[in-house]
């Protein structure tokens, strides 16, 4: 019979790990393909955007400030720090039984003006990420990240299509 589970002595194992980074990397580059498609402010990533928006802005005042700068670049010490901690665990226990999936693992870029990249990416619960990602949409801070998607896009559509000519050519001669 096994003992009650005591998560502070759980090991980590590494299979389960890398199929929560998979995951986490899959959300990610699919929000990146609706930033890329879809102008950012008519993006809706929940039923609850509306609620979600309105509760972030509530819980966390210093994102309206200084045009939004703690939204557009995001200080992860902020986001650590105890205080950071406490409010958001606040945050995020308001979604347990609402949100599907709440407190898993989602990547987000500190940075809204540049795409996804090692160093502008940090690890948040998908609360967070929603409540970050909405937030950024609606004010228009993603529009930056909207235009980067589409001009990679544009650009992966020409290299494709060069690739594929180039092909066709080597087989006619």
């Amino acid at each position: 019979m096994a003992g009650k589970f005591d998560a502070n002595n759980a090991q980590n194992l590494m299979e389960i790990e890398k199929q929560f980074a998979v995951k986490a990397v899959e959300q990610a580059q699919t929000y990146w393909n609706l930033l890329e498609k879809i102008p950012p402010r008519e993006l809706r990533l929940t039923k609850l955007d509306d609620e979600i928006y309105t509760h972030a802005m509530e819980a966390f005042p210093e994102f309206t400030e200084n045009d939004h700068e703690k939204l557009t670049k995001l200080d992860e010490d902020w986001m650590k720090s105890d205080d950071g901690k406490n409010r958001w665990r606040d945050f995020i226990q308001a979604y347990e039984k609402k949100v599907k999936d709440y407190n898993f693992g989602s990547l987000i870029r500190t940075d809204a003006r540049q795409e996804y990249g090692e160093t502008n990416t940090i690890f948040v619960t998908r609360i967070q990420f929603y409540a970050i990602e909405i937030a950024r949409n609606r004010l228009g801070l993603n529009d930056a990240a909207h235009e980067i998607a589409k001009a990679e896009a544009i650009k992966e559509a020409a290299k494709k299509e060069k690739e594929a000519s180039k092909k066709k050519s080597n087989k006619v001669t």
